[in-house]
């Protein structure tokens, strides 16, 4: 299949290639010159107008920093340029509100689309390990699945469009308070003269269990391999994590929806992220040291 993919940054550019090595011809756009020659090394053609990567193809997979901008790539640059019958799937993380705005347009427009956010890290793009959400029609679904397959481990249709979209930030939202938590109970469990490993012995067994703890353990040396091991680089930035946690709140306020916790969560990554965004989420534990 001949695909275009827009943005080929940390997550884009592993993506594009593992695009590559499911046999499909990969046509790839981004502004910086190198995100350009990594892909082409990787086995993509590129080019540096979206309108020119996406003519002639079957398929168009962008990965965004946000809303506008992917309203705006759409609208100008993909919408009546890309071939009609073109599956179109935006695997960015954005508000629900823009997700759904940028669908509508492109089903206008006779095309089929999907909101694909993303579960999983640089490495996940990388490995092809991504967890995929996907919200819109199930005729789009059905025909972005295989797309999303050879870049993923799991592909889950979350229902209609922008579902994917909520799907991600609740997921984000808890993630975010599940390690927060998980800090804090390794930083008492210390103070109070306990050995890391022998909690971690203790509590991955135990009601405490969790997915920040067994497999993203915010401590050093403890637990499978994670950044906390490399210094905290690497994996999931808290400036990243803190944009989940804005959306998050945004769409809990249209909605409705009471989230004490969350709204914490996100004070606590702003003000660490201030100095840390950089960080891996996970060193908010420094916050409590």
């Amino acid at each position: 299949m001949k695909i275009a993919f827009i943005g080929l940054g940390n997550m884009g550019g592993g993506m594009a290639a593992n695009l590559v090595k499911a046999g499909h011809e990969v046509r790839a756009f981004d502004l910086a010159e190198p995100a350009l020659a990594a892909a082409r090394e990787n086995g993509c053609e590129t080019f540096t107008d979206p309108k020119e990567a996406v003519a002639g193809v079957e398929a168009v997979v962008s990965m965004l920093p946000n809303g506008a901008i992917v309203k705006a790539v759409f609208e100008n640059d993909v919408i009546g340029h890309a071939p009609e019958g073109a599956i179109l799937l935006d695997c960015s993380t954005i508000d629900v509100a823009t997700a759904r705005e940028v669908i509508a347009a492109a089903e206008a427009a006779g095309y089929d689309m999907v909101d694909a956010p993303v579960s999983g890290g640089i490495a996940a793009a990388a490995g092809g390990t991504l967890t995929f959400m996907v919200g819109g029609s199930e005729q789009a679904f059905q025909r972005a699945e295989p797309i999303l397959q050879a870049m993923g481990k799991a592909v889950i249709h979350a229902g209609d469009a922008g579902n994917g979209q909520a799907a991600k930030i609740c997921n984000n939202m808890l993630l975010a308070i599940q390690m927060i938590g998980t800090c804090e109970a390794f930083t008492m469990a210390q103070k109070l003269g306990l050995d890391p490993q022998t909690f971690y012995d203790i509590s991955s067994v135990s009601s405490g269990q969790c997915w920040s703890m067994t497999s993203y353990c915010p401590v050093p040396g403890v637990g499978p391999q994670s950044p906390s091991d490399n210094g905290y680089q690497g994996g999931f930035a808290t400036a990243l994590m803190l944009k989940d946690l804005r959306l998050a709140m945004e769409a809990a306020e249209t909605a409705g929806s009471p989230t004490p916790l969350g709204g914490h969560a996100k004070e606590l990554y702003e003000a660490f992220a201030a100095e840390n965004g950089g960080l891996d989420f996970s060193a908010i534990i420094k916050t409590l040291r």
